[in-house]
């Protein structure tokens, strides 16, 4: 009898830990506003795995991308980061994550080197491991030309890249990247996705999310996220097949026009190109 019940415990534990983050029916309600940004999200997203997540602006992903990383507390649901709960976990769960978020958290007075070094000490890296990380992730990003440039004097993929550095610099194994690929030009888009999967064959784990449809066939599986709500998961390809469509688009195009009929039929009206993330009233 003990050693069926030992097996059990032993089996769930297995199957908990091959998730790198995991999410149990995860809600964020500002009361105030009455807004629920996310609305019941579970998540279960594998170690050494490219996560996207893709939706419109306002639709739930950088609220939800806040509550992972414990920058926000959710108003009820459970997250599981590594076999550790966050928030009770903030602590032991933090040297884990990287961080780039949408709207650059960079210091403008400060040169791109000095930026990374400060994100480096930031995590507690000893002197000789900052500036070894450093080195090399100038390298890696291609920002050596720009070292001793200040932040506030970058282009946008400049400073992309560099929030990208920041974010690596204490080797994380889980990495958020909020829209990290936004307003940046084809080719560096191009050169962060061979990059993005270069890490993950390291065996790191990325979430990054987007509303940029064509991001979601780069990735190993997608979340369509709605209203904060997960609308469809799967892979690229299964999605595809599931749909019989050519693209994510026309996935997504079809499943929000779906939203609207369910919407109307109960006498409301939530036009979800028109008002994302808002829901409807």
């Amino acid at each position: 009898m003990y050693v069926n019940i030992i097996y059990i415990v032993l089996k769930f534990a297995m199957r908990l830990m091959q998730f790198a983050i995991k999410t149990l029916d995860l809600y964020k309600i500002y009361k105030r506003d009455k807004v629920h940004a996310v609305n019941g999200i579970n998540l279960k997203i594998y170690r050494s795995e490219i996560y996207a997540f893709i939706g419109a602006n306002g639709s739930g992903k950088t609220t939800t991308i806040d509550m992972l990383s414990g920058i926000l507390n959710p108003t009820s649901g459970e997250i599981n980061i590594w076999g550790m709960q966050q928030p009770k976990d903030l602590k032991k769960i933090s040297p884990y994550i990287g961080i780039a978020p949408q709207d650059y958290s960079l210091y403008m007075d400060l040169t791109v080197r000095e930026n990374i070094e400060f994100f480096g000490k930031l995590y507690r890296l000893g002197s000789k491991k900052v500036k070894e990380k450093t080195k090399e992730l100038l390298k890696i990003l291609n920002l050596e030309e720009k070292e001793n440039v200040l932040a506030e004097f970058l282009s946008g993929g400049m400073k992309r890249r560099l929030s990208i550095a920041c974010a690596l610099v204490h080797e994380p194994i889980i990495l958020l990247f909020d829209e990290a690929t936004v307003g940046v030009d084809p080719i560096l888009r191009v050169y962060f996705w061979d990059y993005f999967r270069q890490l993950r064959n390291e065996g790191k784990t990325i979430l990054l999310t987007s509303h940029v449809m064509d991001e979601a066939e780069k990735a190993d599986r997608i979340g369509l996220i709605r209203d904060g709500k997960i609308i469809e998961e799967g892979t690229p390809a299964e999605l595809k097949e599931k749909y019989n469509v050519n693209n994510i688009e026309d996935i997504f195009i079809l499943l929000s026009k779906r939203g609207e009929v369910e919407d109307e039929s109960e006498g409301k009206l939530c036009t979800f190109f028109i008002l994302p993330g808002v829901g409807c009233s």
